[in-house]
């Protein structure tokens, strides 16, 4: 089966992620894994027979792990943990960002290094199978001690307890297990703390980001061909020597795809003698230096989820010792700063390549260079119809919300638990706002292109490169030509979902 994830114990993709998020990708286990996680349980408790303390095993958690539990508790130790720590609070998650979560922690406990036992990683595979998705709310974690509220409520659905969605209808846990034939799982030592103690939230939020914000960045980079010619700009500040010059490989990849997309342009060659404009502005002629240093930080951003798709984000963690014993260490893999401070900084690359195509849609609107030969706001008739003139301000809007959004989340601290977790990383804000930067910059692109390919037709019969045309198409497959005054917020709120769907996905491909 073509769209199936089966875990190994290697490193989970960001497609294999978005599959099972948003495509129900079926999940399976192999043997091999089955038999690396008993090995890893066998070796636990063959160590913590000794009747030294463990953390999380059979202590208490936080600043409570000098309290030592007795054995006859220890499974009522994991379960109060899940009931108290389930404390978000605000709107609930999107389904498909909680399956993101899950899967992200399916493939961590995977890996034979929590010390649990493999009915704890099909029981979510078996819910994620169901489309069994917990409600959690959005609030709560700090991202520091694993994202241990949100990852609660998911563990509480799978203890049969709390809420979740069925097959997209609000139910009981309780019910929709029954319906499901899956039985709620019964947490022995050390389980529920594997369940809650990593990074899932952050990491699997994180990875349909980084995908959302690769398809919309594709898509920024069209748009900017797209008004290149749609203004008469000129193309020699594309050329490879500038861009060698420089030294910088996203500046030069960016000026490498734009000349592509721009190859062939008959509107370039038909302003290319006798030019009264010297240079233009820097939305324009340095747009390979901005868009290449957004393209290199989502590059960054990129490679930390990829790490965290395959780490282990538990504590403590279970190695093999000697003699069929475990070497249990107690460390801090659960800490979000590894992925929260690329998430911060994905803000701001988004907006930066928002903020250059609000610039350009502006010169395009406002005629003040008359040599691109368009009218006033794109206007069929100026004066009496105003044409894209709001648009602009809508991408004003959106430019000013992502100003906001650019302050970092991970660097106010806010100690936890008595000050035993006394510097967090607040991930879980990093990554929402890396998700909304990423939907304001689909709106500014949507309206550079809507405004672009009007603009572009006003050169007719003169043709951009095969790339520009091919992306114009796909907006005028769905929104016609302005001939006179109409909303434009149902053709923006269109061509948004288009670039969401991946409709530009082929035209735009490197």
């Amino acid at each position: 089966m073509t769209n199936a994830l089966t875990l190994d114990g290697s490193p989970l993709t960001i497609a294999q992620v978005v599959r099972v998020a948003r495509e129900h990708a079926v999940v399976s286990m192999t043997p091999q894994t089955v038999e690396r996680m008993i090995g890893s349980r066998r070796r636990l408790l063959a160590t913590v027979a000794d009747g030294k303390p463990y953390y999380g095993i059979n202590t208490g958690f936080g600043s409570l792990s000098q309290t030592r539990i007795d054995d006859d508790a220890l499974t009522g130790l994991q379960l109060n943990l899940i009931r108290s720590h389930a404390s978000g609070v605000g709107e609930i998650l999107p389904e498909c960002v909680v399956r993101a979560t899950m899967i992200a922690l399916a493939g961590s406990l995977s890996r034979g290094l929590s010390g649990v036992r493999p009915i704890l990683v099909e029981t979510i595979v078996a819910l994620l199978n169901a489309r069994i998705t917990p409600e959690v709310p959005e609030i709560g974690s700090v991202g520091a001690s694993g994202d241990l509220a949100p990852l609660s409520h998911i563990a509480l659905t799978m203890l049969g307890e709390g809420h979740c969605l069925h097959n997209g209808v609000q139910s009981s846990s309780a019910n929709a297990l029954r319906a499901a034939s899956i039985t709620p799982l019964s947490l022995e030592a050390k389980e529920g703390l594997a369940l809650i103690n990593g990074t899932h939230l952050m990491a699997g939020r994180g990875a349909l980001v980084i995908h959302d914000c690769t398809r919309a960045f594709k898509i920024a980079l069209g748009s900017t061909a797209l008004a290149m010619d749609a203004n008469k700009t000129t193309h020699r500040f594309l050329d490879a020597r500038v861009h060698d010059a420089r030294k910088h490989a996203g500046a030069a990849a960016v000026a490498r795809r734009l000349r592509l997309l721009l190859d062939g342009s008959e509107i370039a060659h038909s302003h290319s003698v006798d030019d009264p404009r010297v240079q233009d502005p820097y939305s324009f002629r340095c747009a390979p230096g901005v868009l290449g240093s957004a393209h290199d930080l989502l590059d960054y951003a990129r490679a930390a989820i990829e790490a965290e798709l395959g780490a282990v984000t538990d504590n403590p963690l279970v190695f093999e010792g000697n003699e069929n014993l475990a070497d249990i260490v107690s460390a801090g893999n659960f800490h979000g700063m590894p992925i929260a401070l690329p998430l911060d900084t994905l803000a701001l690359a988004i907006s930066h390549a928002a903020g250059i195509a609000e610039r350009r849609l502006f010169h395009m609107l406002s005629v003040f260079d008359k040599e691109t030969g368009l009218k006033p706001f794109l206007s069929p008739y100026p004066g009496l119809h105003s044409g894209y003139m709001i648009v602009q301000y809508a991408a004003a809007a959106a430019c000013n919300e992502l100003i906001g959004l650019c302050t970092p989340a991970t660097v106010s601290n806010i100690p936890t638990c008595a000050e035993m977790e006394d510097y967090n990383s607040f991930g879980p804000r990093a990554v929402a706002k890396a998700d909304r930067a990423v939907s304001l910059l689909r709106h500014v692109v949507a309206a550079e292109l809507l405004c672009s390919v009007q603009a572009l037709e006003m050169h007719r019969p003169l043709r951009s490169g095969a790339g520009v045309e091919s992306i114009a198409a796909i907006v005028r497959d769905v929104i016609p030509p302005l001939d006179a005054d109409r909303p434009p917020a149902t053709d923006l709120r269109t061509l948004d979902s288009r670039i969401a769907e991946g409709a530009f996905d082929e035209a735009c491909a490197s």
